[in-house]
């Protein structure tokens, strides 16, 4: 049975192996939907005031980014800054990771050094040496910054922090995934908000 659609979306029955042929999934889910990509534009530092926005700096792998798109929405972030050298936010498999979620979370591409210049934000960062992340004050607004996956945050913009956070190891790991650390910082920004309501 075909989806009910509004009427301004056009719809095209396809068989098997039509949908393998113009899916880059081994296994295509049965739905593909052709967009038109968003255009471009700069992040405006005034509308991310009063909220928290999470920031990428040098994020490499489309699953991790997806799953960070995804996380920042069930969280209920609407705006995602990522670095000039991020993975692309439309390449097929950060959009397949995203669930849909890419549809209702903004993403931004700038020069970080440049934007958090001009911050009057505070610009938190997820470093090994900073302080607790379920001892921070957070307040009303804030930029959230986690770095590449091997490398971490560049140290240009670790010049730009100025509230260093860490999550407390206890175990013996060397490291987390940044998909995870974006959900750890999500759910206890999210969790002084739900206290505050």
């Amino acid at each position: 049975m075909l989806p009910k659609l509004p009427a301004n979306i056009n719809l095209f029955e396809v068989n098997n192996a039509e949908l393998s042929k113009i899916s880059t999934l081994q296994s295509p889910q049965g739905f593909l939907a052709v967009l038109h990509l968003p255009e471009s534009r700069p992040a405006d530092l005034n509308n991310l005031k009063n909220q928290f926005t999470i920031v990428l700096d040098g994020v490499q792998d489309p699953g991790n980014m997806g799953t960070i798109i995804r996380t920042a929405d069930w969280f209920g972030f609407k705006n995602i800054i990522c670095s000039e050298d991020c993975v692309e936010a439309f390449n097929p498999k950060t959009v397949q990771a995203t669930m849909g979620s890419l549809a209702r979370v903004n993403i931004y591409y700038e020069n970080l050094s440049v934007l958090l210049e001009s911050s009057q934000i505070p610009v938190f960062g997820a470093l090994l040496d900073g302080n607790s992340i379920y001892e921070t004050n957070w307040g009303k607004q804030g930029l959230i910054i986690l770095g590449n996956e091997g490398k971490g945050i560049t140290e240009e913009v670790i010049k730009k922090i100025t509230q260093p956070i860490t999550i407390p190891r206890i175990g013996h790991a060397e490291s987390l995934n940044v998909a995870v650390s974006a959900a750890i910082f999500c759910s206890e920004i999210a969790k002084g908000k739900t206290k505050s309501h």
